[in-house]
């Protein structure tokens, strides 16, 4: 994704995609709150951007880094943002947190960056019915090698893959494999990837978390011998290891 054709072609798909935008996920099931507008004053990386007034913003619900920046920049430089929130409308650094519009375009920025392939979607959006429309785009992108997608350094990574595991320690990922089994042990669900487990990816649930996620059709004891998709951010303890806190963060793969 880099040169000058890939930024002329980033800037006519940002062009286009103002225009067109049918059945915006914002319109039909994920409710915003109106949070003002602001002109861009400087994009700072793939999901972060400076805003005239001196505020930062930072796009709620996606993970997008440096690789991404040309393509933010094409889609909301020199723009004026309609800024909606899903939650809190700031983080703990006291950058703006919101889904951001150009101009009078009625899909997001989020939506743009992750039909181009230039963003995953985050741990937690908030919102079941934000996750879903989101989720669908990282797929489609995803399924289509789309931008980044069509890295292999940016596909799901294999959950028996221990050693690229252990270098991605510390960063979000997107791990991929077949769960052996499902486990209780106090106040902890151990949703395993291998059968030690000192050494092999995990993840885990809070056990007061089970019922949310069985409502979301995520009982975990039915995710024996399924294949599944894991997004967090991986440590490591006894082995590599995703803390689950939202129904999102878990995707059938089959």
């Amino acid at each position: 994704m880099r040169g000058p054709a890939c930024m002329i072609g980033i800037a006519s798909f940002a062009a286009a995609f103002a225009l067109a935008a049918p059945a915006a996920f914002a319109e039909i099931a994920c409710k915003l709150t109106p949070l003002g507008a602001a002109p861009v004053a400087a994009v700072r990386d793939g999901r972060t951007l400076a805003l005239s007034d001196g505020r930062e913003l930072r796009l709620a619900a996606i993970e997008a880094g440096e690789e991404s920046r040309a393509a933010l920049q094409a889609l909301a430089g020199r723009q004026t943002l309609r800024l909606e929130r899903l939650g809190p409308g700031e983080d703990r650094y006291g950058r703006i947190v919101a889904f951001a519009f150009a101009g009078d375009a009625k899909r997001s920025l989020q939506e743009a960056l992750l039909e181009q392939g230039q963003a995953r979607v985050s741990a937690r959006v908030g919102n079941k019915a934000c996750a879903d429309g989101l989720l669908a785009l990282e797929r489609a992108a995803r399924a289509g090698r789309k931008g980044l997608w069509a890295d292999p350094n940016f596909a799901p990574l294999a959950a028996e893959n221990l050693t690229r595991l252990s270098a991605e320690r510390g960063r979000f990922v997107l791990v991929e494999g077949k769960v052996l089994s499902v486990r209780e042990s106090g106040a902890t669900i151990y949703v395993n990837f291998g059968r030690r487990w000192t050494r092999d990816f995990s993840a885990t649930i809070a056990r007061r978390l089970k019922g949310a996620f069985t409502a979301a059709g995520l009982e975990p004891k039915a995710l024996e011998g399924r294949r599944v998709r894991i997004r967090g951010w991986l440590e490591q303890r006894a082995g590599p290891i995703v803390d689950v806190s939202a129904p999102e963060q878990i995707e059938f793969a089959e």
